[in-house]
């Protein structure tokens, strides 16, 4: 008997200030498939890999013209060695590696309830009022430029591949404000595809 289920997964980001509750983005984002089933292969496989290590920050995505209209760049999903346009800080999130210094406010849960067909990685990213070192005292950048005006993120896995990408209009990231990112990623099985294996 052939089996017809699949498996689809997405993703949704949410990206605020957890002291004045302002949400600056709040959407879904692209998934890079190649790397992403490459990645639960090697989980599943118990190969030691694949997991989602780190979160990555950047600012090339978009470009402000004179005018403030907003061009954004299509997300960079196809290429095993597919990355940010121009990464300028990244952040462990495992919450189980030694290097992450903070593990109680940047973590990751896997997420089910029984019954559902769907469970979901949530991962947890706090930019605390001092990181990152170099960014701006206040969040008042005229022209949304300089290394920690993100307009881009995503998730990287342990071996260092992009497995997620999202860009949106520019944030800026200053010393006197927080940025949380939320990002739960959620894999979930579909029934009666048609595939040939």
């Amino acid at each position: 008997m052939f089996d017809k289920n699949g498996v689809m997964v997405q993703g949704h980001i949410k990206i605020f200030d957890p002291v004045s509750g302002e949400i600056f983005q709040d959407k879904p984002n692209a998934i890079h498939y190649e790397n992403m089933s490459e990645a639960l292969a090697q989980s599943l496989g118990n190969k030691g890999i694949g997991y989602i290590s780190s979160m990555a920050f950047g600012n090339g995505a978009t470009v402000v013209d004179t005018t403030g209209v907003i061009t954004y760049l299509p997300p960079n999903t196809y290429g095993q060695s597919a990355t940010l346009y121009n990464q300028t800080y990244e952040k462990i999130v495992d919450n189980t590696s030694a290097l992450n210094l903070d593990p109680t406010r940047n973590y990751i849960e896997v997420r089910h309830t029984p019954g559902l067909i769907y469970t979901d990685i949530f991962v947890s990213c706090l930019l605390d009022y001092a990181e990152p070192a170099g960014q701006q005292a206040f969040d008042n950048s005229a022209t949304m430029q300089g290394d920690y005006v993100f307009d881009e993120l995503g998730l990287i896995s342990e071996s260092g591949k992009l497995l997620t990408h999202v860009i949106f209009h520019p944030v800026q990231k200053a010393l006197n404000r927080l940025i949380q990112i939320d990002y739960t990623i959620r894999i979930q099985t579909l029934t009666n595809l048609s595939s040939n294996l």
